[in-house]
């Protein structure tokens, strides 16, 4: 009887078999820029929309599929660069999953990511206010401390981690620009949040007093289940994708 080899990790969410990684400066950058862009498009849709409208579900839906779009360009450009992974929650779920096989962030990488991935969502919600004319830092009004909410980002953030790295694990991360964006569209309208997911993108949100807004006080309990349903999506990619013998 042989063991199945352990597959990869998603280092490289696009090109898995990449033959080197770039160098750890592109690396940060691409996380930066890449969160950025995330969080002007989730902001700035989301300040189109109620611009357009006043029907909050026509609002939820431009902002929605504005997000799927951009979050499927973003990863199929700069996961070969980064792996894009533009949330701490899979960048810690990588490091915790690579500590016994080395096929991941590592510790030194791991705190390069973190930080470049949080300046990136602030910097991404000042843009989208100073593009549509909102006052650039204004803190969020929009109160998301209801436990209902904090389950939603539970049950997201961990529908997250057991998708990218289920491919990981299946050797299919070709799928991850659509299949990551599309869970993240779908997630936006199945979950009491909205799906969130991603601790730096939250605290980008918290800047902007507009339609995607979460008040700064909701913050922690949004990152604190976030960093729950990482844990729980971990678990969930041991026991479904758990290693057999053939």
């Amino acid at each position: 009887m042989t063991t199945t080899p352990e597959p990869a990790l998603p280092t490289a969410i696009t090109t898995p078999a990449s033959p080197a990684r770039p160098p750890l400066a592109p690396r940060v950058a691409a996380e930066l820029v890449g969160t950025a862009a995330l969080v002007a498009i989730v902001v700035g849709s989301g300040i189109q929309a109620t611009k357009l409208t006043q029907d909050v579900g026509l609002q939820l839906l431009a902002n929605s599929l504005a997000t799927v779009f951009g979050l499927g360009v973003l990863i199929a450009l700069l996961g070969p660069v980064s792996g894009a992974h533009f949330n701490p929650a899979v960048s810690l779920a990588e490091w915790w999953s690579a500590r016994r096989s080395g096929d991941g962030v590592d510790a030194r990488e791991l705190a390069a990511y973190i930080p470049a991935q949080i300046v990136g969502g602030i910097a991404g919600a000042v843009l989208a206010d100073a593009m549509f004319g909102e006052p650039l830092v204004k803190w969020s009004t929009h109160d998301r401390s209801a436990g209902n909410l904090l389950l939603g980002e539970v049950v997201a953030t961990a529908g997250l981690i057991l998708l990218i790295f289920g491919l990981a694990r299946t050797d299919r991360l070709r799928f991850a620009p659509g299949a990551v964006a599309s869970y993240i569209g779908a997630a936006y309208w199945f979950t009491s949040s909205t799906s969130f997911a991603n601790p730096a993108v939250t605290i980008g949100r918290a800047f902007t007093d507009t339609f995607a807004g979460i008040d700064p006080a909701s913050v922690p309990g949004f990152i604190g289940m976030q960093l729950v349903g990482a844990v729980v999506g971990l678990a969930l990619v041991a026991v479904i994708f758990a290693r057999g013998r053939r």
